[in-house]
């Protein structure tokens, strides 16, 4: 029985469309959804996050680019954690599946889009309905995070990260962007604007994350970070 399952019957003298609807009886649903995710990926050990878009088609040097990272992770030791569904999430699990590591998919509902992928480890998927509990799966349980060429979510994940380690609300683990021609204005505009003009964020800020071109760096800059210590969960 799911942590959902048993929270439905020690409700049951309502039903699970009110507790739903209900602003005081869906803290339950969300709790449910915390229970599951910590649990099943407790279990999994160190892993790196792939971010990207879910539009990425396979032919895209991207895509290629991600399954390739996939595949360099887990030949080291690390799994893969994406976001579940088509393009760059396919492409990282597709990699860290063919290279039999780890492959994890942390899958959202939404009305018209995302569905799974077949690359993800049967053991290894979870459904979720809230964007901020899926997020909190991806901050806890990932060693590394790395980012393809993507839309309002990818940018929504990184931003996620970099002021979660800005702020010191979790350790600094390495941050890497990959595709310097997609991902150049969006950092020039950062150290011109954000840094230089208004003084939003200190310079050292800008070495929170790194920005490279090919999958071999964006993997080794994620094992330097990590020679100095014994791979292990960080939770």
């Amino acid at each position: 029985m799911t942590s959902e399952d048993k929270i439905r019957s020690a409700f049951e003298n309502k039903t699970w469309q009110e507790i739903k609807v209900t602003d005081s009886w869906q803290i339950f649903k969300i709790m449910a959804e915390f229970v599951d995710g910590f649990e099943k990926l407790a279990k999994i050990g160190p892993c790196v996050s792939i971010f990207g878009s879910a539009r990425t088609k396979q032919d895209s040097k991207y895509y290629k680019m991600a399954v390739e990272v996939g595949r360099l992770l887990t030949e080291r030791g690390y799994g893969v954690i994406t976001g579940g569904g088509p393009g760059i999430m396919e492409a990282g699990n597709k990699g860290a599946y063919e290279a039999g590591g780890k492959s994890v998919g942390l899958n959202i509902e939404l009305p018209f889009e995302q569905f799974h992928n077949r690359y993800i480890d049967r053991d290894k998927i979870l459904e979720f309905d809230y964007f901020f509990i899926r997020k909190v799966m991806f901050m806890k349980y990932s060693q590394g995070y790395i980012g393809l060429p993507g839309g309002f979510g990818t940018m929504d994940e990184l931003f996620e990260a970099l002021t979660l380690i800005q702020t010191g609300k979790i350790a600094k683990f390495p941050i890497v962007l990959i595709g310097k021609e997609y991902w150049g204005g969006l950092i020039d505009w950062i150290k011109n604007t954000m840094l230089e003009v208004e003084h939003n964020i200190n310079p050292d800020d800008l070495n929170l994350f790194r920005m490279v071109d090919t999958a071999e760096e964006a993997a080794e800059h994620i094992f330097r970070f990590y020679d100095k210590y014994v791979l292990k969960p960080n939770f």
